[in-house]
């Protein structure tokens, strides 16, 4: 068991570093000038409706992504078997970390769109807010309630 453990967290911690990965591809290739810049700099409606949604979708999916992932761990996750809930636990993992992801790569890419920085601040945000979710070995145990209270030795 103790081997499906530290595949898991191999697997969370790449994850969680395609998180950090994917929006630096993405600004490389709008710098190397693959994508259009500046599509919609000049047309303020356009400009107006890609930073409303932008915003929206950060003010949504931050909350909601750190929410749900605390909702189904307790009501889903530690009800389960150990070796349905190390599957169960990376599938919310992947699912926070999605949603997560939606935010950052649309406001990035809005961005690059109209030339406004609201894009680049919600997208901080978002990769801000990853950060509370940063796979650990110890967080994992502890999420799992596979921690004893009074040492911290793995309870495997």
């Amino acid at each position: 068991m103790e081997r499906r453990i530290n595949k898991l967290l191999r697997c969370l911690q790449l994850e969680y570093v395609l998180v950090w990965v994917m929006p630096l591809f993405l600004v490389v290739l709008y710098e190397a000038g693959i994508l259009a810049e500046g599509v919609y700099a000049g047309d303020a409606r356009m400009d107006y409706i890609l930073q409303t949604v932008g915003v929206l979708l950060t003010i949504v999916l931050i909350p909601l992504s750190l929410r749900l992932f605390s909702l189904s761990l307790v009501k889903h996750v530690k009800r389960l078997s150990l070796p349905d809930a190390l599957i169960s636990y990376r599938r919310w993992n992947e699912i926070r970390a999605g949603i997560l992801l939606v935010p950052v790569l649309v406001n990035l890419s809005f961005y690059y769109l109209t030339l406004n920085n609201t894009g680049v601040l919600c997208a901080m945000m978002a990769l801000l807010a990853s950060l509370f979710c940063v796979p650990t070995r110890k967080r994992m145990l502890d999420e799992l309630d596979l921690v004893r209270e009074e040492n911290e030795d793995p309870a495997l």
